[in-house]
């Protein structure tokens, strides 16, 4: 006799459950998903957008929720998962032709050293103010070197990097409908005021002390006109009118990894920059010392690009060179004048000294714009606002000075 065994119903083959889908939202195996339709700006057609990798239901739900007013307001964004590193070494590739090159130097030192090792593996889209403002805490607690704070003004450059590059991911790239860094609290801004500068006596002391050496045209023409070093640097005698005294700024020259470098100014165009009779004087002596040097070197002179600062051998002169001259100038002036030493300065600080000096003597500050290269007078309104205040201080009297004359 044959005993027929019966399956119990715990024992019964279970029929696989398959997930279903409750108003936009379902499982799909240990995460929850969600579905919207979102409408094609080109063709017009409704098309179903799945996301997923939700931890819990309610996850998914309030994400559903928010993509579908997005939706509606044709804000929608599809999903990415691009890192900040990844997008942000595609973006500097792609921005690489257009950018000056020392400038792409540091957009990858800063991308590289502060903001990779912070947020580098955070999905582009996860980035959120409160993430941003995190990252300039962390730098200006710790971001500098061996552990030390970085200065605002470091953290200054970071942002900047940082909005363009966020920017674009909004506006080019569309893969965020707005930039969190717009909305991140970043430290108290540096001011971008110059610190003391020499008087007119103090760079009258400098350029007499420095009168035997070489360069010392440069450090001239440098107080004299304002242009910054790359640019004088880039000067060439065709550039130079010494009948109409003027100098014309065509562009600028950097030394970047051993290799010079030479672009257009930092404002991309070109200015005409007048110089008085004294400062001709000087550049036609520069370019008598200039003419003994090729006599002297013969066929080996280097000068075929006719630049108007050279060395002795008729080459272009290196950036570094005048930088790291101009301190050695104040020191050997000191160690003659104990008693009237000259202040610390940069050679950058002759810029500042040529502006200060034209903005006290009422010279208007359109004028001194022009002549410093700023493509908008309100940058020179800015930097040089506790010059401006100072004269403004005397304004009143001068006015009633002319009224009761």
């Amino acid at each position: 006799m044959t005993k027929t065994l019966v399956a119990t119903p715990d024992e019964r083959p279970q029929k696989k459950m398959t997930p279903k889908l409750r108003d936009g939202v379902m499982k799909r195996g240990t995460t929850w998903s969600y579905v919207i339709r979102v409408k094609d700006p080109e063709t017009g057609e409704s098309r179903p957008r799945w996301v997923s990798g939700f931890a819990t239901e309610d996850d998914a739900k309030a994400a559903r929720d928010e993509a579908r007013v997005k939706a509606r307001r044709g804000e929608y964004i599809d999903r990415n998962t691009i890192t900040v590193a990844q997008y942000l070494d595609e973006w500097i590739e792609a921005h690489a032709v257009e950018i000056k090159p020392k400038t792409l130097k540091d957009y990858r030192g800063i991308i590289t050293r502060y903001i990779k090792p912070h947020i580098g593996s955070a999905r582009v889209q996860a980035v959120r103010p409160s993430s941003v403002t995190k990252l300039y805490r962390d730098l200006i607690a710790h971001g500098g070197k061996n552990g030390r704070p970085l200065s605002p003004r470091t953290i200054e450059y970071v942002h900047a990097v940082l909005r363009k590059a966020f920017r674009d991911a909004v506006e080019v790239d569309e893969i965020l409908a707005t930039s969190p860094v717009e909305k991140a609290k970043r430290p108290r801004r540096e001011t971008s005021e110059p610190g003391a500068v020499w008087t007119t006596a103090q760079l009258r002391s400098f350029l007499t002390a420095a009168r035997d050496h070489r360069l010392w045209a440069f450090f001239h023409v440098a107080a004299y006109t304002g242009a910054r070093r790359g640019e004088l640097l880039h000067l060439r005698w065709a550039d130079v009118d010494l009948d109409g005294k003027q100098l014309t700024i065509t562009g600028s020259a950097a030394f970047i990894d051993g290799e010079r470098i030479e672009g257009t100014t930092k404002s991309g165009r070109k200015r005409i920059v007048s110089i008085d009779e004294q400062t001709a004087q000087v550049l036609r002596n520069q370019r008598k010392m200039q003419a003994e040097d090729k006599l002297k070197v013969g066929p080996e002179w280097r000068g075929a690009s006719a630049y108007v600062f050279t060395t002795g051998w008729g080459a272009p002169i290196h950036p570094d060179t005048v930088s790291s001259l101009f301190p050695t100038l104040i020191k050997r002036h000191n160690a003659h004048n104990p008693k009237d030493p000259l202040p610390h300065a940069r050679l950058h600080d002759l810029r500042h000294i040529h502006a200060t000096t034209l903005l006290l003597a009422g010279v208007p500050v359109h004028v001194v714009a022009a002549r410093l290269g700023h493509a908008d007078p309100s940058i020179t309104l800015r930097v040089y606002a506790h010059v401006i205040r100072a004269a403004e201080a005397s304004a009143a009297d001068v006015f009633a000075q002319a009224i009761n004359e």
